[in-house]
Formats: C-alpha cells, sequence, structure tokens
C-alpha cells in the first residue's frame, strides 16, 4: 500500500477525535452504564461505542493499520507496527461519568513506533488540538506556543493521579507537597490529554504523572514538543509513549521539576519503570 500523505493522516486524526467529541455530548448528563476496570477505574458503554467506531473507520480506511485502543488493546510483545493509531475515546473518563465537563478524545498516528500526527478534542469547549511532527501544533488552526515561565514559583504546574493511588498513595503525595511548596501553584484536572495540551498552549507551565499509557499521552506529547516544550520520562531520560511517565514542560522549568522529582525519588528508582 502506498505511503499515505501525512496531511490526509492528520485530518483523518481530526475526523475521528470530533466524531468521538460529537457521541461524548449526545449522552453526557444522561443515563449510561458504567463498568469497573478495577477499584476507581471505570470505563462507560460510551468509551466502548466510540472505540468501536473508530476501528471500523480505520479498519475500511487503512487495512494495514493497527490500533492501540484504551479498550480493546491492540499490539503485544516488542513488534514495533509499522503504522499504529494510539486512540483514547474518553480521556477523562471519571469526570464523564460524574458529569464534570472536562474530557476529551485522543488520538495520535505512530509510524515505526514514533508519533507523526496527534489530535486532541474537548467538546465542551470545542477546542482541537492538532499537530504534525516537524510542521507546529494549534488550537483551532491557530499556531500554539509554550509559556514563557523560567522558574518554578512563577510557574502553574498540573498532576495527575493514577489508579493504584489508593493502595500507597504516600509518593503521590510527597511529589505534590514538594510541587506545591515550590510553585505559584498546582492543579489536578483528570486528563492527562488536556493537561498537555494546556502546556502546549501556555496555560501550564509544566505537568508530570507516574503509570500512564500510551493513549493518554502519546498525541499530547506530540503537541506539547510541536508547541516548543521540552518532553522527558520522569527521570529525565528519553521520553516515550509507553514508559510509563512522562514530564512535559515549557522547557525553561524543566531543570528545576527534574530536580524537585530527584530530591524524592531514592537512586535505585529513578529509572522509569512503571510500565
Amino acid at each position: 500500500m502506498p505511503e499515505v500523505p501525512q496531511p490526509i493522516l492528520l485530518a483523518t486524526a481530526v475526523e475521528a477525535v470530533m466524531r468521538a467529541g460529537e457521541v461524548q455530548m449526545e449522552h453526557f448528563g444522561q443515563k449510561f452504564r458504567i463498568d469497573k476496570k478495577g477499584a476507581i477505574d471505570l470505563v462507560t458503554e460510551i468509551d466502548i461505542e466510540i472505540e468501536r467506531g473508530f476501528r471500523a473507520m480505520i479498519g475500511e480506511r487503512f487495512p494495514d493499520h493497527e490500533v492501540l485502543g484504551e479498550e480493546f488493546g491492540g499490539e503485544s510483545g516488542d513488534r514495533v507496527p509499522r503504522f499504529c493509531w494510539v486512540f483514547d475515546p474518553i480521556d477523562g473518563t471519571t469526570n464523564y461519568a460524574h458529569g464534570l465537563p472536562i474530557f476529551c478524545a485522543s488520538l495520535a498516528l505512530e509510524i515505526d513506533g514514533e508519533p507523526v500526527v496527534g489530535a486532541i478534542y474537548d467538546p465542551n469547549r470545542r477546542e482541537l488540538f492538532t499537530a504534525e511532527r516537524g510542521q507546529g501544533a494549534w488550537l483551532n488552526g491557530v499556531p500554539l506556543r509554550v509559556s514563557e515561565a523560567a522558574s518554578l514559583i512563577d510557574s502553574l504546574l498540573v498532576t495527575g493521579f493514577h489508579y493504584d493511588v489508593q493502595k500507597d498513595p504516600g509518593e503521590v503525595i510527597e511529589m505534590f507537597a514538594a510541587f506545591i511548596s515550590r510553585a505559584r501553584a498546582v492543579r489536578r484536572l483528570g486528563s492527562a490529554a488536556l493537561d498537555l495540551c494546556y502546556v502546549a498552549a501556555g496555560r501550564f507551565d509544566g505537568f508530570w504523572e507516574r503509570k500512564l499509557k500510551p493513549w493518554d499521552v502519546a498525541a499530547g506529547a506530540l503537541i506539547v514538543a510541536e508547541a516548543g516544550g521540552q518532553v522527558t520520562a520522569m527521570s529525565g531520560g528519553r521520553y516515550g509513549a509507553r514508559e510509563g511517565s512522562v514530564l512535559a514542560s515549557n522547557g525553561l522549568i524543566h531543570a528545576e521539576m527534574l530536580e524537585t522529582i530527584r530530591d524524592l525519588t531514592p537512586p535505585d528508582v529513578r529509572s522509569d519503570t512503571h510500565k
């Protein structure tokens, strides 16, 4: 099958997340089925409906492409697919299930393991965040640029709590407290994809979180990088969507954020092994 031009791939990503947003809003605030994948990890029938529709769309248009989605998985083993769409039908499912209007759909296309296009759509604010590798990032077609905050004390940060937090909240709380003591303020929204978009847009200056999945961060990390920001693992090592942690910032405060994290992290666990 011939290579598909990058603009067509981005157009597909945009169409998919906007379709997802339409379905999200059609059911938002209504009664729908909610199941548990874990003690506090929810999945709704809307997540499943959206992902099924997306997989059908990709199967029809790009039959040789693979899909890695939150609800039905996808890749296995160490093989890196040539083309892989990484999709979260509702990022912020807990918010969605509780009627809190902070959620989105997130989609990236990876080629040989590297994200080349990304699209994230927030249907509540009608904000479409997009990026193409090497071409920049945009919000509703307007170029994005990270903030110019140069120190933590002048920064507004954001983070998230993984689904195992109830088992061992100490580390999460300790790091949250450390950043509160060094930054202007810290927020917690419940959608890693939107957290990353807001770093790209300069609304937040930095974001950190552990135990993330590829569909949480693949698109958002590309958007931050293309908006001029810096993205690494929380250890400071090379970022990868499957590494399990992410540290994203405007670049100017990255070293200070890493220092804060390292002050709390024992040397023997500083590598990012949370898959």
